[in-house]
């Protein structure tokens, strides 16, 4: 069969589009040089994530450009479309500007993908039926694309970006995985238990996500990850990538900044009446396995190693010590920021007494 060129691209190469943005970029060039007067176009992708509704890409016809727009849930929205979820209208939006607005290419029925070009001048029939053709075309590459989505969305979601793309690169196998030198940052909030015996089972989990929220939010923003929650806890990491010292501060800055989150929760819980949530954090620098650990069938992407089980131990010394934030000689050896000595203290399973330094309370 012999096909106009956009849509023997569409059956024979699309597929080897590895992402959104390079699929709708090559198409457009297709169309462009199959002579549709396109101004540009717009792929948007529903994705389950936690916070992210729809991801939309903009392509625009003159400069070649290709702009990613992220549609958060709970924000506002084009109301609601067929399906009874929120409509987004930045895409379409977008190329009402540019142009003279396509007809839609009969996707709007489905939460993703949706594809839509905008013209120069208004399409022509003929121009509109060659842009539904190319829709009928698309739908194949374009359900790929939307499961690779879907499956990056999902792992980055549930394992953390840097995992997540290890996993993706191909490290499956049970006894895989790298040794990385990273600050390791381990969290617990204090009477979790007690909470959890003496209070609504909804107010607890308000409360855990309150402070999950504040301290993987600080952790990500200073550029950690977070590899996994732990009950009322979590073990972090922040990996040297140009030096411990960057790394170092990172952490401390991180912490310093979910402490202040956490001081704003409480006091906003004290106005509602709830108690405060007390927590430890520790701060130690060291190599740490980091890889598959599991059964053959069951895979966790995690962190062990000594470096692992000290921060561990050092957390547990925040009640004793009456601070909230310790860290180990090895980060206050490498940080600019200042800390208070402690001196050194015996940690239960280390051989050798560790220095410990606090951050200051101010």
């Amino acid at each position: 069969m012999d096909l106009p060129a956009p849509l023997a691209w569409l059956v024979d190469e699309a597929i080897a589009c590895h992402e959104p943005e390079q699929f709708l970029a090559t198409l457009g060039r297709q169309l462009l040089a199959d002579n549709l007067p396109l101004a540009g176009g717009a792929l948007t992708l529903a994705v389950p994530d936690p916070i992210i509704a729809h991801r939309s890409w903009l392509w625009q016809a003159e400069t070649g450009a290709v702009i990613e727009r992220l549609s958060f849930k709970g924000a506002a929205t084009g109301g609601m479309g067929p399906d009874g979820a929120p409509q987004d209208r930045t895409a379409e939006d977008w190329l009402a500007g540019l142009g003279s607005l396509a007809e839609d290419t009969d996707a709007s029925n489905a939460p993703a993908p949706v594809l839509r070009w905008a013209g120069i001048h208004p399409f022509s029939p003929g121009e509109t039926e060659r842009l539904h053709q190319v829709a009928r075309f698309a739908a194949t590459p374009l359900a790929l694309l939307k499961e690779k989505a879907a499956l990056s969305a999902l792992l980055d979601a549930y394992l953390g970006r840097r995992s997540a793309a290890r996993v993706r690169a191909g490290a499956v196998g049970r006894g895989t995985g790298e040794t990385i030198r990273a600050v390791l940052l381990c969290a617990d909030l204090r009477n979790f238990t007690t909470l959890s015996e003496t209070t609504d089972p909804d107010l607890v989990i308000a409360a855990l996500d309150a402070w999950f929220d504040r301290m993987a939010g600080a952790i990500h923003a200073f550029g950690g990850e977070v590899l996994k929650f732990i009950g009322d806890g979590l073990l972090a990491i922040f990996p040297v990538i140009h030096s411990p010292a960057e790394a170092s501060d990172a952490a401390l800055r991180a912490v310093i900044a979910a402490r202040a989150g956490m001081a704003h929760l409480d006091a906003t819980r004290k106005e509602d009446g709830l108690s405060p949530l007390p927590f430890g954090v520790a701060l130690h620098l060291g190599d740490i396995l980091w890889g598959n650990i599991g059964a053959a069938d069951r895979l966790d992407f995690t962190a062990i190693g000594p470096a692992v089980n000290l921060v561990s131990r050092l957390e547990g010394l925040c009640r004793p010590l009456g601070r909230s934030v310790l860290a180990s000689g090895a980060v206050a050896a490498q940080t600019s920021i200042q800390l208070v000595p402690l001196g050194e203290h015996r940690l239960r399973g280390i051989a050798a007494p560790c220095a410990i330094f606090a951050v200051p309370d101010a």
